[in-house]
């Protein structure tokens, strides 16, 4: 087992659950969430990353600490929308995996 020094195991499983989250309510019963269409416009990058730099640059300045670690939530989904938003653009571009992307293509 891996001994993580910053606490990534729970950090994920709490983002995990955060993004469960999000997929209730009118999305999880089969509506359209607002980045799936924009996505479809084409516009999908520059949305994610747009919201990257929105919460990056409001991180501390508006309410309190609670309110500016959801900031920080909100940096890192849009961060992984923008990374599926890579992946789908150049994976069949590049045929290169999201693991050998990371890793190396050597690496197992």
């Amino acid at each position: 087992m891996i001994d993580y020094k910053f606490r990534e195991d729970e950090l994920i499983d709490e983002f995990k659950k955060y993004i469960d989250s999000t997929y209730s309510g009118q999305y999880g019963q089969g509506g359209l969430q607002s980045s799936e269409v924009i996505v479809d416009r084409g516009h999908g990058m520059g949305f994610f990353l747009g919201n990257v730099d929105k919460y990056n640059g409001r991180y501390g300045k508006k309410g309190n600490p609670t309110d500016h670690r959801k900031d920080i939530v909100k940096i890192i989904h849009y961060g992984f929308l923008a990374l599926y938003e890579h992946d789908r653009i150049h994976s069949s571009k590049s045929g290169i995996t999201f693991s050998e992307d990371v890793r190396g293509p050597d690496i197992k």
